[in-house]
């Protein structure tokens, strides 16, 4: 049984838009962005390892794949990835053309690449538990990194401790990521896709965006003026905007 899915204007004409969440976050990071989409179908959820999907562990990048065509269940969808979530997006892109019809592809990780920098938080995370850490340690060390330190300490109490108990799901996908190659082949991903970046984001993310766009076919490179890693949190409308654009290049603009 994989995770469950929250779902959002059921009865509105397909195709779904499905959001995918990156390392340490939740379904509910799309929330604003769902409020933006309210006239369309669409599905969010926790993947494995995070929040309510916590009990299935962690998994490695295929077991991510495997879970989102799940929760696609045959139905032909946009699908908006961010970070994590959008490396995921793009192999389910690549395997199931006939189903993923678009991508918004939101500074996914290619830490594949031999630019990409060993002391970005996730790389940093997996070379801590490799030394030695324990995984809830990498994972508090991540999220200081992601959402900084004020930020962390306002946590409550229990939901710091929920948060590095999800210590072993960051550093099992990370380590997927860095170890087992590129999870989609850019020669192969054929459907239109948005690949998106902030203005504030760190160097290494921006990069990798504008790798993206260079190296796809059919691409459209978007920039969000202002917006950090977290786009889909600060800028939730401007994200939104994106997903209708790549409903357009899919061939439909919803209804």
């Amino acid at each position: 049984m994989g995770p469950e899915a929250v779902e959002s204007g059921v009865g509105n004409p397909p195709p779904l838009v499905v959001l995918v969440h990156g390392s340490m976050d939740r379904s509910g990071s799309w929330v604003r962005v769902v409020r933006e989409l309210r006239d369309l179908h669409t599905v969010r959820y926790d993947r494995r390892g995070y929040g309510r999907s916590r009990h299935l562990g962690g998994g490695a990048m295929e077991a991510h794949v495997e879970d989102l065509f799940g929760i696609i269940d045959e139905r032909q969808c946009v699908v908006a990835g961010h970070s994590y979530g959008a490396a995921i997006a793009l192999a389910a892109a690549q395997r199931r053309p006939d189903l993923v019809l678009a991508v918004v592809s939101f500074e996914g990780p290619m830490p594949w690449c031999d630019w990409w920098p060993t002391s970005s938080a996730g790389g940093a995370a997996v070379e801590q538990v490799r030394s030695g850490s324990a995984k809830t340690d990498a994972a508090e060390r991540f999220l200081r990194r992601m959402i900084g330190d004020d930020k962390w300490e306002s946590l409550p109490a229990r939901t710091r401790d929920e948060r590095r108990a999800e210590g072993e799901a960051l550093l099992t996908e990370l380590a997927s990521a860095h170890d087992d190659g590129a999870p989609y082949d850019v020669r192969k991903v054929t459907v239109p896709v948005i690949s998106a970046r902030g203005t504030t984001s760190d160097a290494h993310l921006r990069h990798g965006a504008d790798v993206l766009a260079a190296e796809l076919a059919a691409v459209e490179h978007a920039v969000i003026e202002g917006a950090g890693h977290g786009a889909h949190q600060s800028h939730p409308a401007e994200m939104a905007a994106l997903i209708r654009r790549a409903l357009s290049r899919a061939g439909t603009s919803g209804p």
